[in-house]
């Protein structure tokens, strides 16, 4: 996956949801009557309950466009409205209550790359406000869209926020396990050396072994004096 593709991928995830705009106007002509009847009935839905519309929309503007059969668009529609409910419990499950449309949008996105349901919650309940839910949860599908397993990168994230780095630090890291790959690492060597890096600098003073009891002494090996 390339630079120029993981970027597009962020910026799909982290598009604008608060102006939801009028769904009919914006799938006219784009999509067969059918599909637009169906996003629009699944909008007001998901509206009514707190949950974004516009990952809908793009999703049936995404099938028209490439010319996918309606019955297929229609599918995929409801597939999504199905990620953004369990996004929604999963962000409960994980403390955050109600949750907006951004992290909503987010978690359905890593939903989608392969993350499950405990993931989002778990990710959503370290995130805390200094790296933003909907930003944690960002990264950890584009990590999983670059083949990431779920457990590395739940284990990547969570040292990245316990040893305090900076937000940037943390956008930072499907980058960083893109370049570990250019030079031969699997997706999950990547993510476990990154992880492993991370917590080492959250550990600055590594407990030493401890000394020996008094009047006891370590055996010597034979081989030295």
């Amino acid at each position: 996956m390339t630079l120029r593709l993981l970027a597009g991928l962020l910026v799909i995830a982290a598009t604008p949801l608060g102006a939801q705009g009028d769904v009919a106007a914006r799938l006219a002509g784009r999509v067969s009557p059918e599909v637009a009847a169906l996003v629009r009935q699944l909008a007001v839905d998901a509206a009514a309950r707190g949950l974004p519309v516009d990952p809908l929309v793009q999703k049936a503007i995404e099938g028209g466009a490439k010319g996918v059969p309606a019955d297929r668009v229609a599918s995929a529609v409801r597939g999504v409205a199905g990620q953004l409910d369990a996004a929604a419990g999963a962000l409960r499950e994980g403390g955050m209550t109600p949750p907006d449309t951004e992290a909503i949008a987010a978690g359905a996105f890593a939903l989608n790359a392969g993350l499950r349901g405990q993931d989002v919650a778990d990710l959503a309940r370290r995130s805390g406000d200094t790296y933003g839910v909907a930003a944690t949860l960002r990264v950890a599908g584009t990590l999983a869209a670059l083949g990431v397993p779920a457990a590395e990168i739940v284990a990547l994230i969570s040292e990245t926020i316990r040893a305090g780095r900076r937000p940037a630090d943390l956008l930072a890291l499907p980058g960083r396990v893109q370049a570990e790959m250019a030079r031969g690492a699997t997706p999950a060597q990547a993510a476990a050396g990154l992880a492993r890096a991370a917590a080492a600098r959250g550990n600055p003073n590594p407990p030493h072994p401890s000394p020996d009891p008094p009047g006891q002494s370590r055996p010597k090996n034979p081989h030295h004096p």
